[in-house]
């Protein structure tokens, strides 16, 4: 039998984030206890500001009866000289019953006590309070706080509580608060608890109170009215998922709203305007057909009145002085221009210095990597070398400048963006500006990259100075830990020099740059950008490994290696393609691919000998436009080879014979190898 299933826990207004955070745990955690106390069922987890909510149509009214085999010791341990052991015993008080009600069974080969219980499965009326209990117990928002005499923590304090199964109120306490059969509406609406019927009056109590239920309906209402605001405002409103999902989660019954604020605000960069409504004031911005910023905004009210005028005037009050203050702040940067004067007061980490230290470090390094990527440079930028070191050490120079700046004090979110702007109205190059906008990209896993290679020289020497510094002080990532981001850094540069087909070779790179900070181990910091690229590379594990078995330790080119190995290995057939190159790794294991392999055609015996090495001669001098057409010729080998197998004893008794045959076997392994080694490849 089953009845339907209601709990409302009603606190205070919750905090967005956290509870957005970990939605998919409290949903996971209700469905493990269900598991653990066999009463599994389909079930939805809702939320408002004011409530959590778990709804389920069906949950069985009792567990099923179940039953639990206990095995013990062998019988042997457990009775000595007609004795109950210590053992015996002890298994008889684990099942609860006197040693004469145990029985015994076969189990290896020995006899073993046994005993078999029937265990009665409990109402679930009765398991409610511990599951719900142990529900709540499991939502760990991070920063907690404890209200009253409890010394109980939860988010926000609890406030009223329901816990309906079928007609019947369960009875249990939380956190003080006992349950009941009462729900809160709309503050507008009813300040008063009210009285729920039934769970199926539920929700359309809280829905003619205004308060709507489920998130999925708030978002459709929230998305509806931005629309309606479009057609009849000619406007385009940015919809913004993590902004959008705030407001979902902190309102009952939204209605968007279009609001406004001076136009000469506009002056400001539009990051700056998008920002103190989106981060500050929770406002969606709004856009003119073209992309434009115009001088107006979306708020999303929670109120309920027929009037909501003052809700928009209230807002555009709130917004107007942020404004004022950004702009106040925008024209004092402007005046003061950009400089590095005081960066030498900030402190880096301890062991590096300060910033000013750090941008000395980071010019150099991007004056070597400048070096190495010159001609590309040249090719993109259409300067000389000359003026683009200059103008390297420029960018370098002015990146961090915008940390001193009054609106970066203020709006954090922004370093980099506001440098670009400065720079940009103060008359700087634009590739300096633009480097200086894009130099902490990428700032997240698929996030925008820098648009040139004169921006990611800026780019990678920032994180390669992080990443270098931060091993030479020995603050080396461990487990899931990684306070500096130090994964992040070596996935963003994995990232640039793909995206850009730069060389970046690790040990000679590493090598390059290792006398600017205090000796440490290189080859640990190699492996660790190793790690990373298994994380970066979207292809099968044993390709990687094969790649870098290969000894090559270039960036771009283990991706390229990858990405043309893995478009063969995943391809139809691969696992009957690969038992043949297995062979000749096998064969050639105890070869050195290194050493001289010499082939003498006029030690072959058979002709596919001949027919091997002629096909293996074509390929190998023949000149191919990528690694996969290469590898593609290779594995064309597959044929010769393998009648090259099934006609010709490569361990012939003739040692002259066997070394050669042995040799053209190697010196295909080799050819292999100085892309990947295939010995290493799982199909």
């Amino acid at each position: 039998m089953t009845k339907k299933l209601l709990i409302e826990i009603g606190v205070e207004e919750l905090p967005a984030v956290p509870l957005l955070k970990i939605i998919d745990k409290i949903e996971n955690s209700w469905r493990e206890i269900l598991s653990e106390y066999r009463l599994s069922g389909e079930f939805e987890f809702l939320y408002t500001p004011r409530r959590l909510v778990i709804l389920q149509e069906a949950i069985e009214t009792a567990q099923a009866d179940s039953v639990e085999e206990l095995f013990g010791p062998p019988l042997d341990v457990a009775v000595r000289d007609s004795q109950v052991t210590k053992a015996g015993e002890g298994f008889a008080r684990k099942c609860g019953v006197s040693f004469e009600e145990l029985s015994t069974i076969e189990k290896g080969g020995r006899k073993i006590l046994y005993y078999k219980k029937e265990i009665e499965g409990k109402d679930s009326v009765e398991l409610l309070p511990e599951m719900v209990t142990k529900w709540v117990s499991s939502m760990n928002f991070g920063k907690m706080m404890r209200w009253g005499d409890s010394r109980e923590e939860f988010i926000r304090p609890v406030r009223w509580l329901q816990v309906r199964l079928g007609d019947e109120s369960v009875e249990m306490s939380l956190f003080g608060v006992r349950s009941g059969t009462a729900t809160y509406l709309h503050r507008v609406v009813d300040m008063e608890p009210v009285e729920v019927e039934s769970i199926e009056r539920y929700e359309d109590i809280l829905s003619k109170g205004m308060v709507e239920l489920r998130p999925s309906r708030r978002r459709d209402r929230i998305l509806e009215g931005i629309e309606a605001i479009e057609e009849k405002m000619g406007v385009v409103v940015e919809r913004d998922e993590e902004l959008l999902a705030e407001i979902v989660a902190i309102t009952e019954h939204p209605t968007p709203l279009y609001g406004s604020f001076d136009d000469h605000f506009l002056q400001l960069p539009p990051e700056v305007i998008v920002t103190s409504m989106k981060e500050h004031q929770r406002y969606f911005p709004v856009f003119d057909r073209d992309g434009n910023l115009v001088n107006g905004f979306v708020v999303v009210g929670n109120a309920v009145s027929d009037d909501l005028s003052k809700v928009v005037s209230g807002n555009e009050r709130v917004l107007r002085p942020r404004l004022s203050d950004a702009l106040f702040f925008y024209q004092n940067d402007l005046s003061r221009g950009l400089g590095i004067e005081g960066l030498e007061k900030i402190r880096f980490i301890d062991g590096l210095g300060t910033l000013k230290d750090k941008v000395d470090r980071e010019r150099n390094i991007a004056l070597r990597l400048a070096g190495i990527y010159m001609d590309t440079l040249e090719s993109e930028c259409g300067k000389d070398a000359m003026e683009i070191e200059r103008l390297v050490e420029r960018a370098v120079t002015l990146a961090k400048a915008d940390l001193l700046s009054e609106m970066v004090y203020e709006f954090t979110e922004l370093q980099g963006l506001m440098g670009y702007y400065y720079a940009k109205a103060l008359g700087e190059d634009p590739l300096v500006c633009m480097a200086i906008k894009e130099q902490y990209m990428p700032v997240g896993e698929g996030a925008e990259l820098p648009g040139s290679v004169f921006s990611s020289i800026l780019s990678l020497s920032i994180k390669l100075d992080t990443l270098m510094g931060l091993f030479s002080v020995g603050m080396i990532p461990s487990g899931s830990k990684d306070p500096f981001a130090l994964r992040r850094a070596v996935n963003g540069i994995v990232r640039i020099v793909v995206e850009h087909d730069l060389s970046f070779d690790i040990e000679t790179v590493t090598n390059l740059l290792k006398d600017q900070y205090e000796p440490f181990d290189l080859k640990r910091l190699e492996e660790f950008i190793i790690e990373r690229i298994y994380k970066a590379f979207d292809a099968n594990t044993s390709v990687i490994s094969a790649v870098l078995a290969s000894g090559e330790r270039d960036i771009n080119e283990i991706y390229k290696k990858v990405k043309a190995l893995d478009s063969i290995v995943s391809g139809e057939n691969s696992r009957e393609l690969f038992t043949t190159f297995k062979r000749v790794a096998n064969i050639s294991g105890d070869v050195d691919p290194d050493s001289d392999l010499n082939v003498n055609p006029a030690l072959f015996e058979d002709p596919r000998e001949g027919e091997l090495y002629d096909r293996f001669r074509e390929v190998v001098s023949t000149e191919y436009k990528d690694y996969e057409e290469r590898l593609r010729a290779l594995f064309g080998l597959k044929k010769p080879l393998d009648d090259f197998f099934d006609n010709v004893l490569v361990n012939t008794d003739d040692p002259d014979r066997r070394k050669n045959r042995r040799d053209l076997i190697a010196s295909i392994y080799r050819a292999f190898k100085s892309i990947a080694d295939i010995k290493e490849i799982s199909v």
